[in-house]
């Protein structure tokens, strides 16, 4: 019974933090950052659309969203931090300016893992392509006589 209840709570979890969102205080670096590195090693760049998080792995992918406008912008983990209160990512200068925030300094924001593989759609295998043979090209045109004969001097 023990090990019913643990899978099921671990999956509990999972599950939870796999749509989990965070919603907190963003801000972003000034433009005297330009060119110091960051905690990856990286050289941060003012136009690189990259981020710095307190948790999250060097290299994941963020999707930020500015609640107020709805503007979007997905950010790569390069650096660690924020360290003031109550904040919950630092973006980069054009990152900041992509959802406008930069106004403001600090503003809210909804930050959540983005995941790149989204399929709308799924495309139907059961159907057959209907080939026209008369309009079919064949892949390799025959050779004629004369192109046999040229290859052959």
């Amino acid at each position: 019974m023990k090990k019913v209840f643990l899978a099921l709570f671990l999956s509990l979890i999972s599950v939870t933090l796999l749509f989990s969102q965070e919603v907190g205080n963003a801000t972003y670096y000034s433009k005297r950052m330009h060119g110091k590195r960051t905690s990856n090693g990286d050289k941060y760049h003012n136009d690189s659309l990259t981020c710095a998080h307190k948790s999250y792995p060097f290299g994941t992918l963020l999707l930020v969203r500015n609640p107020k406008n709805n503007k979007e912008v997905v950010v790569k983990v390069t650096d660690r931090g924020p360290f003031g209160r109550k904040l919950i990512i630092d973006l980069s200068y054009q990152a900041a300016k992509e959802i406008d925030i930069l106004a403001h300094g600090v503003a809210p924001v909804e930050v959540s893992i983005f995941d790149p593989i989204h399929v709308p759609y799924k495309a139907r295998t059961d159907i057959e392509p209907n080939w026209d043979m008369e309009l079919a090209f064949p892949l390799k045109p025959n050779p004629t006589p004369k192109d046999v004969n040229s290859q052959a001097n």
